[in-house]
């Protein structure tokens, strides 16, 4: 019995989650503009990139 009410549950909650079709329409951000999102991927990237960098800077000019 709760296995059922669970299995229908789940199927139903999977069924209401439905994506658009076609690439990029399942993720968070818009792939559509392809300057914004190199923009978005040179901050998100470039960022934890530098971070160990400044890390260091800091504790070297610390007195």
């Amino acid at each position: 019995m709760l296995g059922q009410t669970v299995r229908r549950f789940t199927t139903s909650a999977v069924r209401a989650a439905h994506y658009g079709e076609g690439p990029g329409q399942n993720l968070p951000f818009s792939v559509e503009n392809k300057w914004r999102l190199l923009g978005m991927m040179v901050a998100f990237f470039g960022s934890g990139f530098a971070f160990p960098f400044i890390v260091v800077r800091h504790q070297l000019l610390k007195k």
